[in-house]
């Protein structure tokens, strides 16, 4: 064989872009490539949660999909069909938002340009934007189908909303009505509940007076928004509050209103807050709107859709902000003397999750679904097995949402997005719900129809995703193959928006869940745990980590440091991890490849020691890879690779095989070189799933390499390999050898400097046939002359203790004894003290009782090592006397 030539330096931007689009033009990212189909392997599939289509990845993006490639490449290297369906999301309101700001800069209003007109600016940017986000998931690596790529605003996803829409209106279980929402008076539309985003604010508690109509007194109220008074409908209390029993029924004056309210009571009254009063304002807060329900009361709308008030207040609050009308209304109210007190308070405020604007409870008319029938068959499933959360955590706040679960409002106020399917016949006033568009009324013929304006919740065609990217309605064949799903992969914090929801849709559309696995991914912050944002200047862009350390690194580092329980805490620095590895890996197999020149490969070579170790060590670490999968736990299964190939295989097995590839017999030669490969081989087939670019890139040099290592067989755990007692004794070899590495480093010992080294194994063990098979071995790794097998100690020898075995090394002649045992004597000194300052800092009854146990644990293990490094000091100062 000649010998091949890796570049020097590991470089990922010379190979990885290539090695990407060979796979994607091949079709090794289809579920049939390899030949899987035909293994009868119950197909691994996952749909891509579709990032929106507005901007650009972050590193949030990074690890939601840097982890489900993992699972992927493992997957289908195990012989499953493996299918990954990539896709984005219109994202309605985001969307929106980002076009009508480059129209504004331009000094152009939407409205001046008409629907049909943005909507089709709309689509430019968000195929601009498309284009941008697939390039950033093919340069991270992301090994999805993109022949199956799917938009939630394609033809047939659009065929499935409507569809979706009909058939849940024909069951009853979507509605149109006037409710109040949550309202976003900057985006000017209505929000579902968890679109809006609560925060702590400051803000004042307002306690203001009413007048009884007959003159004959007042009562006090306290409110944190005076504005809404000008919607009141009634004032409450408790039926059972005793101090206002004989007052209800009493008519009150409306403050700055020429309007009367009548003191009712319900049962909703905390009598304990305050004075046990609360204003009723039915179109501005969602409990006084069941209030006023229960009491047929007026709803009074104060609101325009901009957030300015209306036609329904008095003149001069008309056209003001809810904020300027706040201030106004105090001033007014202390002029009158009906402004009692103003209390500072920090609540609770929710904002829209888009733009941050501050949301009002606002009266409009809307679509929503009734989620209850919904919900119940989603828990169902949940306490049937039928999905599974990891980490298990969140099933508890899956339960809680679901139980506790409100009407969906599906409409929004916006142009870009699913158009509401319903249409109105203006001559008659029938509406029609369809899954095509009507051209004339059923009931009196006329053509006058009108669509409705809105458009539905971006979500609404989302929960739709893993059977409608299937083709649903249809019954396709990916459908009948590919759906169920395996497993989905997201951030917990769109449990409610989307995974909850998507269980509902595919019980409700396709009588089964729609995957079986949830794994919760958590948040990827800065350093400081705080969360990564353009105004903090703290966020890292993917596409930079590629750039500087490469894909692979990005993809190894998110799973090494990934945790299901906590946030990831992370820097650029961090990623340096991942490059060195990967460096590892190349400068480990451009060692084996360049030393190739004038070897033979040997059919079926016999196997020493050493080649069956490593073969036990790859089962062992491909055994715990699998069972970490399984369970979603990708940082064990990260680190289960690096062990293996950085610890067994470079720093044990690659010295090892120096013993043969060095000695003068062509024939030792050639049966370790063949060994060699095949382990390398196997060993780049465990890494692939975690370093998917160098391993491939470093197998299609090697001289048996057939076809690409993404659809090679991944390494099985194989029981003819278990040596279980070849490891245990390898591990034994392993001791000594470090034992003598030690003891060069502290005695300070040249590396070249071949010591002599003796060894005594205790009767009875079964070490000492191995140790002295691999004798020669144990010299070449610790560089000694020669390695003796003795019964007992030699005279002048520096004794090291073992488990079952103690080495003898012959030191003195090559260190200059005074003045090491000089060294040893202070290092003890200065042990002792330290362990004289800990021992009385662990005896203070004081600090052990106030600080944390962990502390006190870390004093703890502190004096165990000082003392045993006394101990060490002590017998090599003996020994050297």
């Amino acid at each position: 064989m000649k010998a091949v030539e890796l570049a020097k330096a590991y470089d990922p931007k010379e190979f990885e872009d290539r090695i990407y689009e060979a796979w994607k033009k091949e079709g090794l990212f289809q579920p049939n490539a390899g030949g899987k189909p035909g293994t009868g392997k119950k197909p691994f599939v996952m749909v891509m949660p579709p990032p929106n289509v507005t901007g650009v990845l972050h590193m949030g993006h990074g690890l939601n999909n840097a982890i489900p490639d993992i699972l992927m490449r493992y997957h289908r290297m195990n012989g499953r069909p493996a299918l990954w369906v990539p896709g984005m999301d219109h994202a309605g309101i985001a969307t929106q938002h980002v076009v009508e700001k480059i129209l504004r800069a331009r000094g152009v209003d939407r409205h001046e340009m008409g629907r049909e007109k943005f909507v089709e600016e709309t689509w430019k940017v968000a195929n601009e934007h498309h284009d941008i986000i697939k390039k950033q998931l093919e340069k991270i690596g992301s090994s999805c189908d993109w022949s199956r790529e799917r938009f939630t605003l394609d033809e047939g996803l659009s065929k499935a909303v409507r569809d979706v829409f009909v058939t849940l209106y024909e069951r009853g279980l979507v509605y149109r009505g006037k409710y109040l929402v949550n309202w976003c008076s900057s985006c000017g539309t209505a929000l579902a509940d968890d679109e809006v985003e609560h925060e702590d604010e400051n803000g004042a508690m307002y306690h203001i007076r009413y007048e009884y109509v007959d003159g004959s007194g007042s009562i006090e109220i306290a409110t944190t928004r005076p504005e809404t008074l000008l919607g009141d409908t009634a004032v409450a209390c408790h039926p059972e509050d005793d101090r206002y029993a004989n007052l209800v029924g009493k008519l009150l004056k409306l403050p700055l209103a020429d309007r009367t309210i009548p003191l009712i009571a319900d049962s909703y009254v905390d009598r304990e807050f305050g004075t046990g009063l609360v204003k009723i304002t039915p179109a501005h807060d969602p409990n006084d709107f069941e209030v006023g329900n229960r009491h047929n009361l007026e709803r009074i709308n104060i609101l325009n859709p901009d957030g300015t008030l209306n036609e329904n207040v008095p003149e001069k609050y008309r056209g003001l902000k809810a904020r300027e009308a706040r201030k106004l209304v105090v001033e007014d109210l202390k002029v009158l003397g009906l402004f009692v007190d103003e209390k500072p308070i920090t609540h609770s405020v929710g904002h829209c999750y888009r733009c941050h604007t501050a949301v009002e409870p606002y009266l409009s008319e809307q679509w929503f679904v009734k989620m209850k029938p919904l919900a119940e068959k989603a828990l169902k499933a949940w306490r049937d097995g039928d999905v599974r959360f990891y980490p298990q955590r969140w099933e508890h706040t899956y339960e809680q949402w679901l139980t506790n679960i409100r009407d969906w409002c599906i409409s929004r106020q916006l142009w870009w997005g699913h158009r509401i399917p319903v249409w109105y016949c203006d001559h008659c006033g029938y509406v029609m719900v369809e899954r095509e568009e009507p051209t004339i009324c059923p009931k009196c013929k006329s053509s006058e129809l009108r669509q409705d304006e809105d458009v539905l919740d971006t979500w609404f065609s989302s929960w739709l995703w893993p059977f409608s990217v299937m083709g649903w309605p249809k019954d396709t064949a990916d459908l009948r193959k590919f759906y169920p799903t395996s497993t989905l992969l997201t951030g917990f914090d769109i449990i409610f928006f989307w995974v909850a929801r998507m269980i509902m849709a595919g019980l409700e559309f396709t009588g089964q869940v729609p995957f079986r696995d949830i794994c919760m991914t958590t948040l990827v912050r800065d350093k400081q745990g705080r969360k990564m944002s353009k105004s903090l200047g703290n966020g890292i862009d993917p596409l930079e980590i590629v750039d500087e350390f490469g894909a692979d690194a990005l993809k190894f580092t998110l799973a090494f440091l990934y945790t299901s329980t906590q946030d990831i805490l992370i820097k650029k620095d961090d990623f340096k991890l991942g490059s060195k590895f990967a460096n590892k890996v190349w400068n480990a197999s451009r060692y084996i490849l360049m030393n190739l020149e004038g070897r033979e490969l040997v059919p079926e070579p016999v196997l020493n020691d050493a080649d069956r170790w490593i073969r036990h060590r790859l089962c062992v670490s491909s055994a715990a890879v699998a069972e970490a999968m399984a369970s979603y736990r990708f940082n064990d299964a990260a680190s289960a690779v690096y062990e293996y190939f950085w610890n067994d295989f470079c720093d044990w097995y690659l010295e090892a095989t120096k013993l043969s590839t060095r000695s003068g017999d062509d024939g030792e030669k050639d049966r370790a070189v063949t060994v060699l490969l095949d382990t390398l081989t196997e060993s780049l087939a465990l890494l692939h799933p975690f370093l998917p670019f160098v391993t491939e890139e470093i197998y299609g040099k090697l001289p048996a390499a057939a076809g690409r290592l993404i659809v090679r067989a991944y390494p099985k755990d194989e029981a003819e390999r278990r040596d279980p007692g070849l490891d245990a004794r390898f591990g034994t070899l392993k001791e000594l050898v470090s034992l003598v590495r030690s003891l060069r480093s502290e005695f300070g010992i040249a590396a070249e400097h071949k010591l002599k080294v003796a060894v005594r194994v205790d009767a009875g063990r079964d070490d000492g046939e191995f140790l002295a098979r691999n004798s020669e071995l144990t010299a070449l790794l610790v560089n000694a002359l020669s390695v003796d097998f003795v019964g007992a100690k030699p005279a002048g020898a520096l004794a090291l203790a073992g488990h079952g075995f103690e080495c003898y090394v012959f030191a003195r002649e090559a260190v200059d004894v005074a003045q090491l045992a000089s060294r040893f004597k202070k290092d003890a000194d200065k042990e002792r003290q330290f362990a004289e300052r800990v021992t009385a800092k662990i005896a203070n009854e004081d600090f052990v009782a106030s600080a944390p146990a962990e502390v006190v644990d870390k004093e703890r293990e502190k004096l165990a090592d000082a003392l045993a490094r006394v101990a060490k000091l002590e017998k090599y100062l003996e020994d050297l006397s």
